[in-house]
């Protein structure tokens, strides 16, 4: 009998597992336990492998060597569809979702209900679903509705659901809270702690390590491929899980920088969109960061996308250094010196397949092009080699890897990369930190802020209310399409912005 099955309260051990892609090891000698009942913190920088280690669990990769014990005994995750039949449910970062279909007929997609004359039950599978949901407290939408229709944190919870349908005794959430909305953050830990009474086991893959330390019992700390610490919750520090994942000790989350800022640049005045804004007016500063804060649905992306002309703009202006841009086109707010990131980098920011160099000269194409058919080599590779090294992006070779073989962190320098290459003088910033660790973050906010320093505009677009109040010299705040607040640094707290967010006043 194996000895690491003798304490029955485990239901999943790993012992010494490793994995490598061709000459690169990811994973070394990894050893986790998971008790039953129990919620495992899984942290670790983007790159660490986390998802790797996991994907091994899920049946997706096969490990090269080590051992794994499920229930006391050995267990090999040979494909999906073992780890699925054996009560291991995954719910990846990346949702998997029918746009197209209803919610029941996403929840049912691999195993639909059958009838007694062998068709599709869809009465059967509505009941089924509907009950799942009410037993779940998720009563927001219908079994009727098109996942399509739903935003983003409907379907998180969505893909939830569909992992736990058939009664996984382990579910593993990677990164399960970065679509929520704080409403959908609260129903989601309020699941999480229904099926910890329920004795199932769950491993939480988070960045967030607030909601790490609140809601788990254990965490486990991973580095290059490596368990450094698995601890009981209440015997580490935020502090100590912060220097073992990075490796270093992080004495300030946000990094200050000498600047100065010089008088009104960028002007929003009067912006329209039909149906949905009427009169936005703003300004900023040259060498400002400026937040924008905002509960689901406020109007925060849309507004972004309206200054950046992705969405039509009906009345207004745009005006920069006294000069307005017009028209308020993509293409043109390009050309006179706006960049825009998104918050969905993998579908609106990156060619995902395409190397890092390629995306890092997409939008330079132009500037760098020998003649209107060829683009110049040289300049192409030395531009993406001084982004590279500027905004220290992780790559083994920008010309031959793709973006979606990096970490989140790197993803996100790189589509800053490719902005940072125009030298433009505006920066719509849509949650540049969404998805990424605290180390990864750390130097995105240092880019932010060697922006402001070089004398860029920043209006910088985020969920979190302590980095608005880390990073920004002004917060606005955003309720219901209408701004509905300002604040300077020395007024910030919450309180005051929660005030603002939820239609306070001015």
């Amino acid at each position: 009998m194996n000895k690491l099955a003798e304490n029955q309260n485990y239901i999943l051990q790993l012992k010494q597992v490793t994995k490598s892609f061709a000459s690169v090891q990811v994973l070394k000698d990894i050893t986790i336990n998971l008790r039953q009942g129990e919620i495992l913190g899984l942290v670790g920088e983007n790159g660490a492998g986390k998802s790797t280690l996991m994907n091994i669990l899920g049946g997706i990769y096969q490990r090269d060597s080590g051992e794994i014990y499920l229930n006391g005994a050995k267990f090999e995750p040979v494909n999906p569809k073992v780890s699925q039949n054996a009560g291991i449910a995954f719910v990846h970062q990346e949702l998997n979702l029918f746009t197209n279909l209803t919610v029941f007929e996403n929840l049912f997609i691999t195993d639909m209900v059958k009838s007694k004359v062998h068709t599709i039950d869809k009465k059967a599978m509505k009941k089924i679903a509907a009950e799942k949901l009410k037993e779940l407290g998720i009563e927001d939408f219908g079994v009727d509705e098109i996942v399509g229709n739903l935003p983003m944190g409907q379907r998180q919870l969505i893909e939830i659901t569909k992992a736990i349908m058939k009664d996984a005794q382990i579910i593993i959430l990677d990164e399960p809270t970065t679509s929520l909305s704080n409403k959908e953050k609260v129903k989601l830990f309020d699941i999480m702690h229904l099926l910890q009474k329920q004795n199932k086991s769950i491993i939480f893959i988070s960045h967030i390590l607030e909601d790490v330390f609140e809601h788990c019992d254990e965490i486990s700390v991973l580095r290059d491929g490596e368990i450094i610490s698995q601890n009981r919750t209440s015997d580490i520090s935020t502090n100590e899980v912060i220097k073992q994942m990075v490796g270093r000790e992080l004495n300030k989350i946000y990094p200050t920088v000498e600047k100065e800022i010089g008088e009104v640049a960028f002007e929003v005045k009067n912006i329209c969109q039909e149906g949905r804004f009427e009169n936005i007016n703003l300004q900023i500063r040259e060498g400002e960061i400026v937040g924008l804060f905002g509960l689901m649905g406020a109007g925060r992306t849309e507004l972004l996308r309206c200054l950046f002309g992705i969405d039509p703009v009906t009345d207004g202006s745009l005006i920069y250094k006294g000069q307005e841009i017009k028209p308020v086109t993509p293409e043109n707010c390009i050309k006179n010196g706006m960049a825009f990131i998104t918050e969905n980098r993998r579908e609106e920011g990156l060619l995902m397949t395409k190397t890092v160099k390629e995306n890092i000269v997409l939008a330079n194409l132009k500037e760098i092009a020998a003649s209107l058919s060829f683009i110049n080599r040289k300049e192409e590779q030395r531009e993406t080699d001084e982004m590279v090294k500027e905004l220290n992006i992780k790559t083994f070779d920008p010309a031959r890897q793709a973006v979606i073989n990096l970490s989140g962190g790197n993803q996100q320098k790189v589509v800053f990369g490719k902005w940072v290459l125009r030298k433009p003088q505006i920066f719509l910033l849509d949650e540049p930190t969404r998805g990424v660790d605290v180390g990864a973050k750390y130097e995105i906010y240092s880019i932010i802020n060697d922006l402001a320093k070089n004398k860029s505009t920043v209006l910088l677009v985020s969920s979190e209310m302590e980095e608005l109040m880390g990073m920004c010299d002004r917060i606005l705040v955003m309720s219901h399409n209408v701004l509905t607040g300002e604040l300077h640094k020395e007024e910030y707290t919450q309180e005051r912005i929660m005030e603002a967010a939820i239609g306070g006043v001015n």
